[in-house]
């Protein structure tokens, strides 16, 4: 995301994510879980996308609850193309949670008692109006158990529409 985005969902995540669980900065999931084996390709696959590929157009639309958190939905035809085009190059090899189209968002709290998700998301929605999001890049990361490894992050650079 945007440096502004970035620190805006960050300071959500750090206020309201349990922080024993809270390994990663805020983010948008395109894979859950890519075989290690295909680093290589993966990596030279997303430094083609980010090299031809200008940073996508998206949306924060709403905010809505996940029983026991919360999350930004975020609306991004030109994301969900970028994640077609991975997707396309490991379609044997992904997992059947990856098989299918995400549905894209921000989560902010996880794991919380349903009644504070639900006020947090009542308190956030009191104020809310969709507004644009800045997409910057692309990152891979490696689960450690709880803490994540970054393997790569590369920023888009394809030219603007």
């Amino acid at each position: 995301m945007g440096a502004a985005d970035q620190r805006h969902f960050d300071r959500l995540r750090q206020a309201h994510f349990p922080p024993e669980r809270n390994h990663l900065p805020a983010h948008l999931t395109l894979f859950h879980q890519l075989p290690p084996s295909s680093r290589d390709e993966l990596d030279a696959l997303i430094r083609s996308i980010a090299a031809d590929t200008p940073p996508p157009a998206a949306m924060v639309r709403d905010i809505y609850s996940l029983g026991r958190g919360v999350a930004f939905r975020i609306e991004s035809p030109d994301l969900l193309a970028v994640r077609a085009r991975i997707a396309g190059r490991f379609h044997g090899l992904l997992t059947a949670q990856d098989r299918g189209t995400p549905r894209l968002h921000i989560t902010i709290q996880n794991k919380a008692v349903p009644g504070e998700a639900r006020a947090l998301r009542d308190a956030l929605a009191g104020g809310f109006r969709p507004r644009a999001l800045t997409i910057t890049g692309l990152a891979a990361h490696l689960y450690r158990g709880g803490p994540w490894e970054l393997l790569f992050k590369r920023n888009f650079r394809g030219p603007r529409t």
